[in-house]
């Protein structure tokens, strides 16, 4: 989740929806209810992010839901990334988007 005044949260839907081979659009914007979520300040993973009045929390896609299907099924070999730290390759933006 992170924190956007609605006009950024626009242009972000905007932009991340071109990549939908990363983590493309967000999957929700607003109540944070509506998608589950009872307590925004005690998140399952990471820290708390402060949410000003003027803001609306916007939710991407998670990478924490299939490491923790890679930690159970332990395949042979897999290459992901660590929070802070993304998957850097040799793809060009271009490469990934769509439109």
């Amino acid at each position: 989740m992170r924190p956007f005044t609605p006009s950024d949260a626009i242009r972000a839907v905007q932009v991340t929806t071109r990549f939908p081979k990363a983590h493309g659009a967000p999957i929700h914007f607003g109540d944070p209810l509506s998608i589950g979520i009872s307590d925004i300040t005690t998140p399952s993973y990471g820290d708390a992010v402060e949410i000003k009045h003027d803001e609306v929390p916007v939710f991407w896609a998670c990478g924490v839901t299939p490491q923790n299907v890679i930690r159970h099924s332990k395949p042979p070999i897999c290459i992901t990334h660590a929070p802070g730290k993304m998957l850097i390759t040799d793809r060009l933006n271009n490469e990934l988007s769509f439109m």
